[in-house]
């Protein structure tokens, strides 16, 4: 185990070059919300964070792992180092998957520290111009599903026109890893992309047990809204009337997680409007990320005087699909999903396991359909290398991530991924694509609903 005294630690502010060498441009944080220092202090560094970090296990440098970069928060604090793009690079290589807080001894609140430190990257660090333009297509793009939905004409035609296969071809895309790695997890466009099927209200099936909100997402909406459909059956199966509001919009997980501060709190407030007189008793969401983001709204808008009352309302009613049906009681029947065994593998998405400490109640529910026999993969905590837009800003070490999580599935014999997250699910077919695999990749929520309507699916073991 390392020594907790920073003099014995090879990465000392005093031998560390990585942060001597800007000692003549000393700068420091800038005074809105920089990380706490006794959050810092709280590091104890004994590197039990480092095996369970996919960032430091891919690119096995200290300074990127989560102890290496509580050391730059700590010398950045102190005025001892500055932000430049030398030392934020390691704040960008960080996935947020939050393994590191479910790991550590000392119970260091990392996911607090680095959600302090990358806005203050956003405001501090300059971008060069293709950072600048991805980030900006990316901010200004993905979490707004209208604007979105005006690509879709276009996206269909470079899939269905040829012209998909011809750019891939030509190796192009090469030119740039980052519009590479975009073009390379573009889901199949079909016509369920192009609106909304949903009604506002949805009656239960049976007698009414409770009247639930849904939150639609962003890409789940238009590339996977047969997982929201899905998620509105089992609901009402179980005795749920459902609400949609129509004014909802992004749940604001893609800027929060990458520091986008103002935007976040927009779009925050923009949901819990949209949900403000609709008297649910729970609201759900079947997406692990933008769960995670919607129990985070108190934190998120703690400065906010008129929000924050409404922010803790909200964030305590926000279930995600599967912890919700535990707690209350799943009641609908279920029927096998193929005339003989099924083996299934359930994919833990970060912000589910780490995040929101979800990780029995999806196995439980799986185990309840009729002939379905749960594996485990090896390294199941390991992030998968999406983490929301890690895998298009920082491609190489998500692709690593991918190959090594698709192994571990593969491994496991199953003839079905189970995923709870549609970043997750876009990155684990790119792999499996990749290796030439046909396997199916469905949400739990997908699972059950077929279990319950009786629909059998296609076992690729056969």
């Amino acid at each position: 185990m390392q020594t907790s005294e920073k003099s014995n630690n090879n990465i000392s502010n005093n031998n560390n070059p990585e942060i001597n060498k800007f000692d003549k441009q000393l700068k420091g944080f800038d005074p809105k919300k920089p990380p706490k220092q006794e959050l810092i202090d709280a590091c104890v560094h004994c590197g039990f964070c480092l095996s369970t970090c996919p960032s430091y296990r891919v690119i096995g440098k200290e300074m990127d792992s989560p102890r290496g970069r509580i050391y730059l928060m700590d010398a950045i604090n102190k005025q001892d180092a500055a932000l430049t793009k030398a030392t934020t690079q390691h704040f960008d290589t960080c996935l947020g998957c939050l393994a590191c807080v479910s790991t550590c001894p000392s119970g260091v609140q990392y996911d607090k520290l680095i959600s302090a430190t990358r806005p203050q990257v956003e405001r501090n660090q300059p971008r060069n111009l293709l950072d600048k333009i991805i980030r900006f297509v990316i901010f200004n793009l993905f979490p707004y599903p209208l604007r979105l939905r005006l690509l879709l004409p276009i996206l269909w035609l470079y899939q269905n026109i040829g012209l998909q296969k011809i750019i891939r071809a030509t190796g192009i895309l090469k030119i740039s890893p980052r519009i590479a790695a975009m073009e390379s997890i573009l889901p199949k466009i079909t016509k369920d992309s192009f609106q909304d099927k949903l009604p506002e209200i949805i009656p239960p099936q049976g007698e009414k047990r409770y009247r639930v909100g849904v939150v639609l997402g962003c890409v789940q909406r238009l590339f996977f809204s047969p997982v929201n459909e899905a998620t509105v059956r089992v609901l009402t199966a179980n005795g749920c009337e459902v609400v949609i509001p129509k004014t909802q919009g992004c749940c604001a997980a893609l800027p929060s997680h990458q520091g986008q501060e103002k935007q976040a709190q927009t779009l925050a407030k923009q949901m819990i409007d949209s949900f403000a007189n609709t008297d649910v008793d729970y609201i759900i969401i079947n997406a692990a990320g933008c769960g995670h983001t919607l129990k985070e709204y108190a934190h998120i808008l703690e400065d906010d005087i008129e929000y924050r009352e409404k922010a803790k309302a909200f964030t305590a009613k926000v279930r995600d699909s599967q912890e919700f049906l535990m707690e209350v009681g799943f009641t609908a029947n279920l029927t096998p999903l193929t005339d003989g065994e099924l083996k299934i593998v359930y994919q833990d998405a970060c912000h589910l396991l780490h995040g929101q400490k979800i990780s029995l109640q999806p196995r439980q529910l799986l185990r309840k359909i009729p002939q379905v026999t749960l594996k485990e993969p090896i390294d199941a905590a390991l992030c998968c290398g999406s983490a929301g837009v890690y895998n298009m800003l920082q491609p190489d070490v998500a692709n690593e991530l991918g190959q090594q999580k698709v192994d571990n599935l593969l491994n496991t014999g199953a003839n079905l991924i189970a995923s709870p997250n549609p970043g997750c699910a876009l990155q684990i077919l790119k792999h499996l694509n990749l290796k030439g695999k046909e396997i199916m990749v469905k949400h739990p929520m997908e699972l059950l609903d077929s279990s319950i309507r009786g629909i059998k699916l296609k076992d690729n073991s056969k």
